[in-house]
């Protein structure tokens, strides 16, 4: 199985798509900008979320909070997504092996994972409070978790390079 997975990602980096993205003068460091641009998108909006979350922003309305910041998050994520299938295709096969763009995917993972559980359950839950309550404890752990986790996994997308 494993070894399947591995002749994917050589096919992937031997693509033509890869090598076109390799013989660029402009196609990888445009998609790295682009990626770390939109690494600031999305972590200006989580952090609004995280913050949020954990009870900040009580005087405003949370629910116009919540809902732009979660759109800009999705855009951010998105943007992420495309410029770092780019990134990855370049050198897929090596990448795929890089036990940091390893934990990074988990990571990742684990993130959309606590923003599902946000969505699907504490969301309602947080929509009925006064701008004042005190935020549930769910929320204060989902915004918690969201914080550390899309930290670690922006720690971990600037340290592929060293191992």
């Amino acid at each position: 199985m494993a070894s399947t997975a591995g002749a994917v990602f050589v096919a992937l980096e031997q693509s033509g798509f890869s090598a076109a993205i390799r013989q660029s003068l402009w196609a990888y460091p445009v998609a790295n900008i682009g990626h770390i641009v939109f690494l600031f998108v999305f972590a200006g909006a989580i952090a609004i979320i995280g913050v949020s979350l954990l009870g900040g922003f009580a005087a405003t309305d949370r629910r116009s909070v919540l809902a732009r910041a979660r759109m800009v998050a999705a855009a951010g994520l998105l943007g992420m997504a495309v410029t770092g299938f780019v990134l990855f295709a370049a050198d897929a096969g090596h990448l795929a092996e890089n036990r940091v763009f390893q934990l990074k995917i988990v990571l990742i993972a684990a993130g959309l994972l606590n923003a599902a559980v946000h969505e699907l359950w504490l969301r309602r839950r947080i929509s009925t409070l006064a701008s004042a309550a005190a935020m549930p404890a769910s929320a204060k752990m989902a915004g918690l978790l969201s914080l550390a986790t899309w930290i670690s996994v922006a720690v971990c997308g600037r340290s592929i390079a060293y191992f």
